[in-house]
């Protein structure tokens, strides 16, 4: 399929979203590299649906700097969800600011209260979500679809970038002079907390830089995206 048969389909998508499911629909934006995509898609093409992020408040600088420039370019609102300061108090007093090294039970629990929990508040009331996930992204992804119905959350969700080759994604952001993380051009294609991420060797899976020191399923996934789904 060509580009522009790909950039068309994804738009159709979001507009399909936004006409069925908008203003209860949002965006969570991670700012890696396909969300900048999906950003500027859905700013040209979508602007209904609501667009919001996750502060774990483990992220690396560079997130943060894709995110003001996105925001300067945009001109919009972005709302940013935190974690709840006492469950990461109680987490952290409990099993150090570095649990998520010591067991991956551990790991599941920082990722739940971190990003998991204020995801839930993000999504409260809502009746469908967008994200900018990739079937080539990992071996965990290869049966999602292009539309949804996510359990975890009991609402819809749209991957309008599903079919999308990571060569299509920096062919769109290189044409259209999107602002991207820095940590791309250092060897990280995924990208999460700063703690939780490193750049990766040539031919090693996208997903290989994420908690790369457990070695209990091989599944490189945090809970956002790891639920039962049921395709439509």
């Amino acid at each position: 399929m060509s580009q522009l048969k790909i950039i068309s389909a994804s738009i159709a998508l979001l507009q399909q979203a936004q006409a069925e499911y908008a203003p209860e629909l949002v965006f969570a934006c991670s700012f890696g590299a396909e969300d900048v995509v999906m950003l500027d898609l859905i700013a040209l093409h979508a602007p209904s649906i609501v667009v919001v992020t996750l502060d774990t408040g483990r992220l690396p600088q560079e997130t943060y700097d894709v995110m003001d420039a996105c925001r300067k370019r945009y001109g919009m609102d972005i709302k940013v969800y935190c974690p709840d300061a006492v469950e990461v108090e109680t987490m952290v007093r409990a099993s150090g600011l570095n649990l998520f090294r010591e067991s991956v039970s551990l790991r599941k629990s920082c990722c739940e209260i971190r990003k998991i929990h204020p995801l839930r508040r993000a999504l409260e009331g809502r009746k469908a979500w967008v994200t900018g996930l990739r079937r080539e992204q990992a071996g965990s992804r290869q049966q999602m679809a292009a539309i949804e119905d996510d359990a975890a959350f009991g609402i819809k969700k749209f991957n309008p970038l599903i079919e999308w080759t990571e060569a299509d994604i920096w062919s769109y952001i290189r044409e259209h002079n999107l602002p991207y993380n820095a940590l791309h051009d250092q060897h990280y294609p995924s990208i999460g907390c700063a703690p939780c991420t490193r750049a990766i060797a040539v031919g090693e899976d996208p997903r290989a830089g994420r908690w790369w020191w457990e070695q209990e399923d091989g599944v490189a996934e945090c809970g956002l995206h790891a639920s039962p789904i049921k395709t439509k």
